[in-house]
C-alpha cells in the first residue's frame, strides 16, 4: 500500500468508527442506545427517519483521460448479538447472562466491509459503470458453558444480507484546462419491504459509516476546498450529497481523495500523540483516557461485556506508560507572532460594539419579534453537521440573548424549557445557539 493511501486509511478508520461506542463504553449508557449516526445509507423503503439511501461524490481531476481510478467503498455491517438462557431443551432471549466471572450482554456489534473496483477514466467517459455489492448473511451460535461444565445458554450472532451498488461516470469539462468531473453514487439497493419497521431493524440492512477512498494513477485531483483560481468554477459546480470529499495523504500529493460522511479539511491526519482507537474522535484523548480510568469495577465489567473493542480499549488505557499519558496533555503545533498590545475589550465581547445589546436586541421570525424572554420551538436546519441536533427537534426553549456575529448574522442563545440545569446554564452563560430560521416563535407567550 502506498504512503498516501496508508495515511488515508488511518483517517478513514477513524471515520469508520467515529461514534461506534461512546464513553463510558457501556451498553446501558443512554448515548449508546441510539447508535450509528454517521454515513448511514438505509434501505430505500425505510423513510421513518429521513436518512438517505444513497450518497453522491463529485470531484475533479486534471490530466486524467488516460488515468485509472481505484474506488474503495468501506462501511460497517451491523451484527446482532443476542444472549439466550438455556431452559430445558429450549433457549430464551435475555438482556444479560452471567456465567462464572464472565458477563454476556445482548448488544449489536459491527463488521468491517470493503469493496474495491478499478476503472479506467476512458471507460467512464463512454458510459456509466456499475459495480454490484453483495454481502451474504450468516448466523452463528457460541455456547455458554459454566465452570461446572453445564450449558447455561448461548450467544447467537447474525448478519443479514446486504445489497448495494457503486455507479461511476466521468465527463470532460469544456475549456482549456483538460479537466474531468468524476461522479460516484453509492446506493443501498436492498429490497427490504418493511416501511413501518423500526430504525433498529433497518440498520441491519444498512451501510453504516459508509465512505469512499478514491485513488488515481496517471492523473491528479483538484482540491474542492481550496482549488486554484482557474479551476474554482468547476470545483464549485460539484454537487456532493451526504459526503465531503477531501484530499488525503502526504500534504501536497493529489492522488487520493477521502469522501467522508463527516466534515474534514484537506490532508487530515491522526494526531501522533493518540494512543489508539477511542471511537470518539471529536473528543480529547486525554479526557477520554482519564475518564475511563474512573470507571468503577462494575462499570468496567459491563463495558468489557458490551463489545470486544471496548474490552481492548480498556486494556490499552490501563496499560499506557506514564510518558505516553504525559504526551496526551497537549502540544503546540503552530506558533504565531506575539501581539504587541492586547485590545482593551476583546473582539468577541459584545461590549466591544456599543451598537450591540444582546439583552434588548430582537430579530423578526415569521413576522414575530423574538427577544430575550421569548419562547420558541427548535427546528434545527439541514446545514447542521452535529448529530446531537436531531434530538432537539421539536423541543421548546427560552431565548436568553440575541447575538450578532462578525458577518452580521443574528443568532439566538437559548436554554431548554425542560432542562433541570437551565438555571445553572443561565448563571454561567452556557447556552445552545440557533439561527433565526431554526426556531418557530410560540406566539406572544414569554417565559417566566
Amino acid at each position: 500500500m502506498s504512503v498516501p493511501m496508508e495515511i488515508a486509511r488511518r483517517v478513514a478508520d477513524a471515520v469508520l468508527y467515529e461514534g461506534y461506542l461512546l464513553y463510558p463504553y457501556r451498553a446501558s449508557a443512554a448515548k449508546n442506545r441510539v447508535r450509528w449516526q454517521f454515513g448511514v445509507l438505509v434501505p430505500p423503503a425505510f423513510t421513518a427517519t429521513a436518512e438517505p439511501s444513497a450518497s453522491v461524490t463529485e470531484c475533479v481531476l486534471e490530466r486524467a483521460e488516460d488515468a485509472v481510478v481505484r474506488l474503495r467503498l468501506r462501511f460497517l455491517h451491523v451484527r446482532t448479538r443476542s444472549v439466550e438462557r438455556a431452559e430445558g431443551d429450549d433457549h430464551r432471549p435475555v438482556a444479560e447472562l452471567r456465567s462464572g466471572e464472565r458477563t454476556y450482554l445482548t448488544f449489536d456489534e459491527a463488521t468491517e466491509r470493503e469493496v474495491e473496483a478499478v476503472l479506467p477514466i476512458a471507460a467512464l467517459l463512454d458510459a456509466e459503470q456499475t459495480v454490484q455489492v453483495r454481502v451474504p448473511g450468516d448466523r452463528s451460535a457460541e455456547l455458554i458453558i459454566a465452570p461446572t461444565g453445564r450449558q447455561e445458554g448461548r450467544v447467537v450472532s447474525e448478519h443479514l444480507p446486504l445489497r448495494a451498488s457503486l455507479r461511476a461516470v466521468a465527463e470532460r469539462v469544456p475549456g482549456p484546462y483538460d479537466l474531468v468531473r468524476l461522479r460516484v453514487r453509492v446506493e443501498n439497493t436492498d429490497g427490504w419491504d418493511q416501511p413501518d419497521g423500526t430504525r433498529e431493524q433497518a440498520l441491519r440492512r444498512s451501510l453504516v459509516s459508509a465512505h469512499l477512498l478514491i485513488g488515481v494513477t496517471g492523473g491528479a485531483f483538484v482540491s474542492l476546498l481550496d482549488p486554484p483560481e482557474w479551476a474554482r468554477p468547476v470545483a464549485e459546480s460539484c454537487r456532493n450529497e451526504h459526503t465531503w470529499p477531501v484530499l488525503v495523504g502526504e500534504p501536497g500529493h493529489r492522488d487520493v481523495v477521502l469522501s467522508s460522511p463527516i466534515i474534514l479539511y484537506d490532508y487530515p491526519d491522526i494526531a501522533p500523540e493518540s494512543p489508539g482507537e477511542l471511537f470518539d474522535s471529536t473528543e480529547i484523548d486525554e479526557i477520554l483516557h482519564l475518564r475511563t480510568l474512573t470507571l468503577t469495577e462494575e462499570e468496567t465489567r459491563e463495558a468489557r461485556a458490551t463489545d470486544p473493542r471496548a474490552a481492548r480499549l480498556l486494556d490499552m488505557v490501563g496499560d499506557l506508560p506514564p510518558e505516553v499519558v504525559e504526551r496526551l496533555h497537549g502540544v503546540i503545533r503552530y506558533l504565531g507572532a506575539p501581539q504587541e498590545k492586547p485590545p482593551e475589550t476583546p473582539w468577541w465581547d459584545p461590549a466591544a460594539d456599543a451598537a450591540v445589546s444582546p439583552e434588548t436586541d430582537s430579530v423578526i421570525v415569521s413576522g414575530v419579534a423574538v427577544a430575550k424572554g421569548s419562547r420558541v420551538r427548535l427546528v434545527p436546519g439541514r446545514r447542521r453537521a452535529d448529530a446531537h441536533d436531531m434530538f432537539l427537534t421539536g423541543r421548546t426553549a427560552r431565548v436568553e440573548a440575541v447575538l450578532l456575529d462578525l458577518d452580521g448574522a443574528r443568532h439566538l442563545a437559548v436554554t431548554l424549557d425542560d432542562d433541570p440545569g437551565a438555571d445553572l446554564h443561565r448563571s454561567h452563560g452556557r447556552f445552545l445557539y440557533f439561527a433565526p430560521d431554526e426556531v418557530e416563535p410560540l406566539g406572544d407567550e414569554v417565559a417566566g
